[in-house]
């Protein structure tokens, strides 16, 4: 049951644009005790959908930009390749730690843009 709820939050995080892949991923790893790569692998079975259906939405209320959307799949398409080549060739703890970072410096950032924008109003 919990693994239902974490899809529906997960899926609505991803629908707003805000990478509900890093709830999935966190969730199956901590909580689930899923390996990090086949955690990731799933977040990329479950992104999938969900973006498609994103896309739709934004296609039909007109807010999807062409110009910098198709650049941006076909980057994003070389990457995920990249991406898993290397993946699969690291050690599991390594890549452990580096989406750790990754979720650090993250939050760091969104905490930073948060300050400047409620905080000190620049």
């Amino acid at each position: 049951m919990k693994e239902v709820l974490v899809g529906i939050i997960s899926g609505i995080i991803s629908g707003l644009g805000m990478g509900g892949g890093t709830i999935l991923i966190t969730f199956l790893t901590c909580f689930c005790a899923v390996n990090q790569l086949v955690a990731q692998a799933s977040n990329i079975i479950f992104f999938v959908p969900t973006s498609i259906i994103a896309t739709i939405v934004n296609i039909k209320n007109k807010t999807l930009k062409w110009k910098v959307a198709i650049p941006l799949a076909i980057s994003g398409i070389i990457g995920a390749i990249c991406g898993s080549i290397i993946a699969n060739k690291i050690n599991v703890e390594y890549l452990r730690k580096a989406f750790a970072i990754f979720l650090l410096l993250i939050a760091i950032y969104q905490i930073n843009c948060w300050y400047r924008k409620y905080i000190k109003k620049t």
